[in-house]
This record gives C-alpha cells, sequence and structure tokens, in this order.
C-alpha cells in the first residue's frame, strides 16, 4: 500500500493514477494514524514553500519517525523542496532540514519557470532511478534545491545551470520532476520504488 500524505499542497489525484497505473494501492489520507502506520510515504507538492509547511506541520514528527524507521519515503516537486532546511520563497519558514540546505530561485536569464521536458543525469546508484539515466522528464518549478552535501545528488538536470533533479539518503528520495507526468521513464521510477526492500 502507497500513502499519500494529503496536506491540502499537491495534486494528488494525478499521483495516486500513476501508481495504480503500475497497479500498486494507493490511498490519499490527511489521518495521522494511517500516515503513521504507513510502508510507503509519499509527498507531493505542488505551490508555496511557507504554505506548504504550514500544512504540514501535524504530520512533521510522523515523518521523522518514518524515515528513522528505515521505511521508503518520496517527494516529490515542492515534496524535495520542502525536505530542505529553508528557501528564498518565504525566508523565514523553517523546511524539514532532512538535506541540510537552501533553496534558491532559478536565476534569471533563463525561462521561469523551469517548465516542460529536460534530461536527466544520474550520479551515483539510487535504487528508484534504475533504468532511467538519459530520460526525458516533466518539470514545473521556479525554485531549485542546493544541498550543502552532494552526495545526496542523485540525478542532476541542465538548464543553464545544474537542477538538482533527484536528492537520495538510504530510504529517504525525492525528485523535482514529476515522475507521474513523464510517461514511461517516470513510471519506471514509481515502479522502483513500490520494489523498495522493507
Amino acid at each position: 500500500m502507497i500513502t499519500i500524505i494529503d496536506y491540502k499542497s499537491g495534486n494528488l489525484r494525478s499521483i495516486s493514477n500513476g501508481f495504480k497505473k503500475i497497479g500498486a494501492d494507493v490511498k490519499i489520507t490527511d489521518n495521522p494514524e494511517d500516515i503513521a502506520n504507513a510502508k510507503y510515504l509519499v509527498l507531493p507538492g505542488v505551490g508555496a514553500f511557507g504554505t506548504a509547511m504550514e500544512n504540514l506541520n501535524p504530520f512533521k514528527n510522523i515523518i521523522y519517525e518514518h524515515i528513522n524507521d528505515n521505511k521508503p519515503f518520496l517527494g516529490i516537486c515542492l515534496g524535495q523542496q520542502v525536505l530542505l532546511s529553508s528557501s528564498d520563497e518565504t525566508p523565514n519558514v523553517k523546511g524539514l532540514d532532512l538535506f541540510k540546505g537552501h533553496v534558491e530561485k532559478i536565476p534569471e536569464g533563463r525561462k521561469i519557470p523551469h517548465m516542460g521536458w529536460n534530461q536527466i543525469k544520474v550520479l551515483k546508484n539510487c535504487p528508484i532511478l534504475e533504468g532511467v539515466d538519459g530520460k526525458y522528464f516533466y518539470f514545473v518549478h521556479s525554485y531549485h534545491a542546493v544541498v550543502e552535501d552532494e552526495s545526496y545528488i542523485a540525478a542532476k538536470s541542465d538548464y543553464g545551470l545544474d537542477i538538482t533533479a533527484a536528492l537520495s539518503s538510504n530510504n529517504l528520495f525525492s525528485t523535482q520532476f514529476h515522475p507521474e507526468k513523464s510517461g514511461t521513464p517516470g513510471l519506471k521510477i514509481l515502479k522502483n520504488f513500490v520494489n523498495l526492500k522493507i
């Protein structure tokens, strides 16, 4: 069972349908007990960093416990950005701080938002990215994750600067792009996530 956290900051139906396409059972919930009992947690996200963190407040400790229990966790788009310490978008709001770093606005000189298909380069062995190096994925974002420890960067994408396309640390994974909107390669990532051994 894949549990998707409903914190009023994401296109939950889209990611749910992505998992259903690969035959996974999915539950969308804002029930803390259901989230606490989940084996696989997914945190999608669309919108502003500050609002997302405010809405996530009731679930923060559950998320920390889930990751500390070595259970698979996947953040998508804004769901990747909130894993960092802070963001230019709302400077006074703290992120989940699971990856030390800051979310920066994509600099002027290129089209903002970064929207559409872009190729990723996988930088390290990451189980959810197996089989997708060099594939194209769908991005929609104006901010990007800059982590202090680059060993956590699982994939990058070139947009006139290096965009952190994916992060990973043990059972904690995230993508800046939308796998559920990225055709066959995106479904491959969701399948890899579902097939993680726990």
